[in-house]
C-alpha cells in the first residue's frame, strides 16, 4: 500500500468535527457506575512455566455484568515492590496467548497484566480463552464490529471497554502493585481500547496507544476496504436504511471522543501506509488528546507500524513514567 491518506504536514494539524453524543459522559459514567456495583472478584492462581526470572499467575476477574474475564499477571522475580504495572489489551481476533509471550515489560522491572478480550482469541497468531455470554439484538456480519450495533446499550464494545476499565481497577487492587504507576497499552484494537480507558480515567501514569483501531469510524469506513472496518460497510450494504442508527451508536465508542478527554501522558504511533487503521483516523484522535503526548511516525509501514522498533519506544516511555509518578 502506497501513501494514500493526507500528507504528513496536514495530518499533524488534522482536527475534523467528529459527532459526539450530548450524553456521552453520562452514558459512560452510568455504565461504569453500574459495573462498579459488582465486586471485582479477583482470583489469582500460580501458573507453572519453565520461565525462571518471572512469576506467573492465571488471573480471573469480574468484568461487565460480572462475567469472568481471564488475564495473565507476569511479574519479575527478585525485584522489590511495589511494582509499576502495564495493563495491556489485545488486537482484533487475538487473546491473551501464553505467559512466555509477555516477558519484555517484566524484564524492565514492570508487572504485566494482559487482559483477554471476551469472545475473541480464535486467531492463530494469539489465542484467547474468555467467552462472551451475550446474544445479539439484531443482524450481525462476520465479527464483533456489528454485534448490537443499533443500540449503544447493547453494543459489543460497551462490554469490552468496561472490562478494560475494570482491569485497571484489578491492577490497582493487587498486593505488590503500585496503584499510582499503572500504564495502559495496546496496538490496533488494543490501542483503541487503551485510548478509551485513557480517556475515561485520569488516574493513570500513562497510555501507550499504537496504530489505534475503533477511531473515527465515519471516515475509516469510507477510505479503506480493509477489515475489520469493512464489517460495518458490509452490514450497511445490506441494511441500507439503518445508517443513522449505526453511526449514532458508534459515536459513543469513537476513539476521537475518548481522546478529547485524555489527560494522562500518552505515547502514540502510526504507520503512514496503514490501510487497516488509516493515518488520518489516528491523527484525528492524537491531535485531540489533552495531556502531554508524542507520536512516533513510521513513514514506510502499514498496520505493523513500528513493530519491534516501537517496543524500544515503549521502554523509554515506561522509564519516564516510572520516574514521574
Amino acid at each position: 500500500m502506497a501513501l494514500f491518506d493526507l500528507p504528513l504536514e496536514q495530518l499533524r494539524e488534522y482536527r475534523p468535527d467528529v459527532p459526539e453524543p450530548a450524553d456521552f459522559d453520562e452514558f459512560w459514567k452510568s455504565t461504569l457506575a453500574e459495573a462498579g456495583e459488582r465486586d471485582l472478584d479477583v482470583r489469582l492462581t500460580p501458573h507453572e512455566t519453565d520461565l525462571v526470572t518471572v512469576e506467573v499467575h492465571d488471573l480471573v476477574f469480574a468484568g461487565f455484568g460480572g462475567d469472568p474475564i481471564k488475564a495473565w499477571l507476569v511479574k519479575p522475580k527478585g525485584v522489590e515492590g511495589p511494582l509499576p504495572c502495564v495493563v495491556e489489551y489485545i488486537g482484533y481476533s487475538g487473546g491473551r496467548s501464553f505467559p512466555w509471550a509477555h516477558t519484555t515489560y517484566p524484564a524492565a522491572g514492570w508487572a504485566h497484566l494482559v487482559m483477554d478480550t471476551r469472545g475473541q482469541g480464535y486467531g492463530n497468531w494469539q489465542p484467547g480463552d474468555t467467552g462472551d455470554p451475550y446474544g445479539t439484538t439484531g443482524p450481525t456480519n462476520k465479527g464483533w464490529m456489528t454485534q448490537g450495533l443499533e443500540d449503544p446499550e447493547h453494543y459489543y464494545y460497551r462490554r469490552v471497554f468496561t472490562d478494560a476499565h475494570r482491569a485497571v481497577d484489578v491492577a490497582k487492587s493487587l498486593e505488590g502493585i503500585d496503584p499510582d504507576r499503572i500504564v495502559v497499552a495496546g496496538g490496533s484494537q488494543g490501542g483503541g481500547i487503551a485510548q478509551a480507558v485513557g480517556g475515561l480515567r485520569g488516574d493513570l501514569a500513562g497510555a501507550m496507544i499504537d496504530v489505534p483501531f475503533l477511531t473515527y469510524f465515519r471516515r475509516a469506513v469510507t477510505i479503506t476496504d480493509a477489515f475489520p472496518y469493512q464489517e460495518i460497510v458490509e452490514f450497511l450494504s445490506g441494511q441500507r436504511l439503518r445508517e443513522d442508527r449505526v453511526f449514532a451508536t458508534l459515536d459513543y465508542f469513537d476513539g476521537v471522543n475518548f481522546a478529547a478527554r485524555g489527560t494522562v501522558p500518552a505515547l502514540y504511533s502510526v504507520g503512514l501506509m496503514d490501510d487497516i487503521c488509516p493515518p488520518s483516523t489516528v491523527f484525528a484522535a492524537y491531535n485531540r488528546w489533552q495531556g502531554e503526548k508524542r507520536i512516533t511516525v513510521w513513514p514506510w509501514n502499514k498496520h505493523e507500524g513500528g513493530g519491534i522498533h516501537q517496543r524500544g519506544e515503549h521502554l523509554r516511555f515506561l522509564a519516564e513514567a516510572a520516574k514521574g509518578a
